[in-house]
């Protein structure tokens, strides 16, 4: 039996070390290649296009308290000068904790000289004042809130902030409590404003109006009557209501405009009501929406009443 030899032939080892050099170098580019394209997308999503930056805070800032401020078809009338006469109110000890001069500003003081003031105003500047006035007139007003609520309950009434807090008046704060019928309500007033009071909360504690007990809840008792008394809507109330307790907490209610934006919904579009509700405005309400958020860089705060004390 005979044996024939392969043709098959072999390529010599130089060859084939080129080849595997070569197919290996080709390898390596493709690897190159992909991680390249990975740092890529990397990088580009570490830099998030404008849309993905967040809420135009300049644009929340305006829908919450425009820069021209307020003015309310609310009659104020001489109800400055009556409690000034009456003791309530004395002009110099507000100046000083206005200004620290004895002079009030005089665009304030039209609504302390009698004048027939069929307009208030409100904005960043006089925020404070009407703090005080308002204040001043929930404490001193004749009211069923202050003698039947929660004020009177336990025996401290004379303990409250809004109270024992009061020190620009010329009586001291139990002499002119619910004493003078600055704004006398129907007994279907009376409710209405029993209504929106207890509806209605503030930052700075986890009560309602309807226990006034800082001056901000003594405040919006004051001006929920008068505008009670004068014949307007709930839905104007409650819109007044924010617009004041705006300027009185104003990082507040830009955060929780933010908190809105952030979850689509426009801050103009939702029921003031529904803003000033515990869920919201009270200080609890408040804190749950600011653990949400964070802490939001404002570019400007301005200055509010937001000091539970004269």
């Amino acid at each position: 039996m005979s044996t024939k030899k392969s043709n098959m032939s072999f390529l010599p080892i130089t060859t084939l070390v080129v080849l595997i050099s070569f197919l290996l170098g080709m390898y390596t580019q493709q690897l190159l290649y992909k991680n390249d394209k990975s740092t890529s997308i990397t990088s580009n999503s570490s830099n998030p296009s404008p849309a993905n930056t967040g809420p135009d805070l300049d644009k929340l800032q305006g829908e919450v308290l425009p820069k021209s401020g307020y003015k309310f078809n609310i009659r104020w009338g001489d109800l400055g000068k009556r409690m000034v006469d009456d003791g309530v109110i004395d002009d110099v000890k507000l100046a000083k904790a206005l200004t620290g001069t004895e002079k009030i500003p005089e665009n304030l003081r039209k609504y302390l000289d009698g004048t027939d003031q069929k307009q208030i105003e409100i904005n960043a500047e006089n925020s404070q004042f009407w703090v005080d006035i308002l204040w001043g007139l929930g404490l001193a007003n004749k009211n069923r809130i202050l003698d039947e609520g929660p004020m009177r309950e336990g025996g401290n009434t004379a303990n409250f902030a809004s109270t024992g807090g009061w020190t620009i008046g010329k009586l001291l704060p139990m002499d002119i409590y619910s004493k003078f019928s600055y704004i006398p309500l129907s007994e279907n007033q009376q409710v209405i404003v029993k209504e929106i009071a207890e509806n209605v909360y503030r930052p700075c504690c986890g009560n309602s109006t309807a226990f006034p007990d800082c001056n901000h809840g003594m405040a919006a008792l004051g001006l929920i009557e008068l505008m009670v008394y004068q014949g307007k809507s709930k839905d104007e109330i409650y819109k007044t209501v924010l617009a004041f307790n705006s300027y009185w907490f104003t990082q507040t209610y830009y955060d929780i405009a933010y908190h809105f934006a952030k979850n689509g919904k426009n801050y103009k579009d939702v029921s003031p009501k529904e803003i000033l509700s515990k869920t919201f405005s009270s200080g609890m309400g408040y804190q749950a929406i600011k653990k949400q958020i964070g802490d939001v860089n404002w570019p400007a705060l301005q200055r509010g009443g937001g000091s539970c004390g004269a």
